[in-house]
């Protein structure tokens, strides 16, 4: 048996794992200048956003639909149903963004 069936599966994540995408167009940026940088560009070690789909039962406090900030060299890609996505482990997650606030303090984007 080869990859996953055609029909749809539900996709549960294991242990500490974050299942992430990276929205469109995520990678390029247009510098100060207005000259545009390509998503393929080598700037070192530039960290990226991207939004949580899935989490794994051991993981504490990230939820699906938080934006989490990780380095791209901390990834593996997947992808499921024709889309691409990433997955991440809780600890190579540097910040979240999340709508809930849980009354706590912060900085806000």
């Amino acid at each position: 048996m080869t990859g996953l069936n055609p029909k749809k599966q539900a996709v549960n994540m294991m242990a500490d794992r974050l299942l992430v995408q990276v929205p469109q167009g995520e990678g390029e940026r247009t510098a100060r200048s207005g000259i545009l940088i390509p998503a393929t560009a080598n700037v070192g070690k530039r960290l990226v956003w991207a939004e949580v789909t899935a989490v794994g039962a051991s993981v504490r406090s990230i939820r699906p639909g938080d934006s989490v900030l990780f380095s791209p060299d901390d990834r593996f890609e997947v992808e499921i149903q024709g889309e691409a996505y990433l997955i991440l482990r809780e600890r190579d997650i540097h910040a979240v963004a999340s709508d809930a606030t849980d009354n706590e303090t912060g900085l806000y984007l």
